[in-house]
C-alpha cells in the first residue's frame, strides 16, 4: 500500500507541473512575450516530403511493373475478358485520382512550409467547388458501379441448358468434386451420412445418386459451358480459378454457383506460356484454418473428344464402394419389411374392429 501512495504522489506532481508549464506558456502568449524558434527541422521534413514521393512512387512503379505478369495470369476463359477490362478500367481511373490527390499532398507540404511572416488564407466556402467535387466523383463512381452490375448479371445469369454440371464442395482442407453420372443429374447427399469413405454424403437410395463419381482432378472440355455448383461443409472458403477469372464464395448452408466457358486447353496454354509443367488450379481464396495454404485441386482442360473418353473411363461412387452399397441396400429392406410389418398389424387391427 505504500509503494502504491508514493506511485499516486508521483503521478500528482507530473500533472501539478505539466499544468504549470502549460499555464505559463498560456501566461506568455496572452502577455505577447512569447516567442517561437523555428529551427531547421521544418526545413529538412518539407525536403523529406519530396524524397519519399519520388523514392516511394518510383519503388511502387517498379513493384507493380515487376509482378505484372504474376497478378495479372493468360485468361482462358470467354468471360473473363470482361473481368480484366472491367478491372483495368477501375484501377487507371482510380490510379488516375490517386496520383493526382498524393502529388498535391507532397508538393503542397513542400511548398507551403512554414515561415515567417507567411499567413494561410482563411478560405470558408465555396458553393461552386462543393459541387464539382461532389459531382464528379459521384458520376464517375455511379458509372463504375453501373457497368460493373451490367457485366455481373451477365456473367451470374442462368447457364446455357446443355453446360456441363459438377459439384465443388471445400471442406478443411481439401476440395471434393462430384460429377453427375450419364443420366446428367446430381443425385441427393445429406450431411448425416458423411463419413470417412462417404466424404460427400450419397444417399444412394436415390436413383439419381448412383451413377456420380467423384474426381481428385477436375476435367472440363474447351468451348463448353461449365456450371459449377458451390458449397461448403464447415467454413467460408472461396472458389477461385485465376486463369478463367471465376471467384466465388463457398458458404456453409447457402449453395452458390458459377459458370464459365474454358477457351485454351492446358496443352495450348503450355506451349503459350513455354511451360510444359503448367496446370490449371483451384485455389481457396478465403484464409480458412492453419492448411489454407494446401487447399488447392489441378484443372485439366481437355479437347472435347478427350474429355468424353475421360468420362466414358470413369467409376461411380456405388461401383467404387461395393461396401456402402450393401450397407444401403440393407438397411432399405429393413425399412421396407418394418413398413409392410406395420402395416399388417394396422390391417389386423383394422380386420379385428370391424368383427
Amino acid at each position: 500500500m505504500i509503494a502504491l501512495g508514493i506511485l499516486l504522489v508521483l503521478v500528482l506532481l507530473l500533472v501539478v507541473f505539466g499544468l504549470l508549464f502549460r499555464l505559463q506558456i498560456l501566461t506568455s502568449i496572452f502577455s505577447g512575450s512569447l516567442t517561437r524558434e523555428i529551427g531547421m527541422s521544418n526545413r529538412v521534413n518539407a525536403i523529406l516530403m519530396i524524397v519519399f514521393m519520388v523514392v516511394g512512387g518510383g519503388a511502387f512503379a517498379w513493384s507493380f511493373i515487376d509482378n505484372y505478369a504474376k497478378m495479372n495470369p493468360p485468361i482462358a476463359s470467354i468471360h473473363g475478358y470482361a473481368v480484366e477490362n472491367m478491372f483495368w478500367t477501375t484501377m487507371i481511373i482510380l490510379g488516375v485520382a490517386f496520383t493526382l490527390t498524393h502529388l498535391m499532398l507532397f508538393i503542397f507540404s513542400y511548398r507551403y512550409q512554414h515561415k515567417d511572416g507567411r499567413r494561410a488564407f482563411f478560405f470558408s466556402h465555396n458553393n461552386k467547388i462543393e459541387i464539382i467535387w461532389t459531382l464528379i466523383p459521384a458520376i464517375v463512381m455511379a458509372s463504375l458501379v453501373f457497368a460493373g452490375w451490367k457485366e455481373w448479371t451477365k456473367i451470374t445469369g442462368p447457364a446455357p441448358k446443355d453446360a456441363i454440371v459438377l459439384e465443388v464442395m471445400g471442406k478443411q482442407f481439401n476440395w471434393l468434386v462430384r460429377y453427375p453420372g450419364r443420366d446428367q443429374k446430381l443425385g441427393v447427399v445429406n450431411y448425416r451420412l458423411i463419413d470417412a469413405t462417404n466424404e460427400f454424403g450419397f444417399d444412394l437410395n436415390d436413383n439419381n445418386a448412383m451413377d456420380d463419381f467423384t474426381v481428385n482432378e477436375i476435367h472440363v472440355p474447351k468451348g463448353h459451358p461449365v456450371l459449377l455448383k458451390i458449397r461448403s461443409r464447415d467454413v467460408l472458403h472461396g472458389v477461385y480459378m485465376p486463369n478463367f477469372r471465376v471467384q466465388m464464395y463457398a458458404v456453409p448452408g447457402m449453395p452458390t454457383k458459377f459458370w464459365f466457358t474454358p477457351t485454351k486447353t492446358t496443352d495450348e496454354m503450355r506451349a503459350q506460356l513455354g511451360n510444359p509443367k503448367f496446370n490449371y488450379e483451384l485455389a481457396c481464396s478465403q484464409i480458412c484454418g492453419r492448411g489454407h495454404f494446401a487447399m488447392k485441386a489441378i484443372i485439366v482442360v481437355d479437347e472435347p473428344d478427350d474429355y468424353v473418353a475421360w468420362f466414358a473411363q470413369q467409376k461411380s461412387f456405388a461401383e467404387q464402394n461395393p461396401d456402402v452399397l450393401a450397407s444401403f441396400k440393407q438397411k432399405s429392406d429393413k425399412l421396407v419389411k418394418s413398413k409392410n410389418t406395420d402395416a399388417a398389424a394396422v390391417m389386423n387391427q383394422t380386420t379385428k374392429a370391424s368383427l
